[in-house]
């Protein structure tokens, strides 16, 4: 366990947040701690869906259990975050 910086692009926003994560937390409770950050505050939430991530530049979204020390994302790296519609 080891606190993570990272650099959050959230689907948007207009500026990126420095976000305090953990080595240890899965993508979703990545997704959790950057939209803490931004919704409700300067994104609108949107019922219905769910945030998922990926490495800027890249087009496939991270698995929502992987844990980030298994990502080879380095620290303050910037990630884009995305809504996406849950399945009901």
């Amino acid at each position: 366990m080891a606190l993570f910086p990272i650099s959050s692009a959230f689907e948007g926003d207009f500026c990126l947040k420095l976000v305090a994560v953990d080595t240890e937390n899965t993508m979703d409770e990545v997704c959790a701690a950057a939209a803490h950050h931004s919704v409700n505050r300067s994104v609108a939430a949107r019922p219905g869906h769910r945030v998922r991530v990926r490495r800027q530049g890249h087009p496939d979204l991270l698995a929502r259990d992987l844990k980030l020390a298994d990502t080879g994302i380095a620290p303050m790296e910037c990630l884009h975050f995305v809504f996406e519609r849950e399945e009901g």
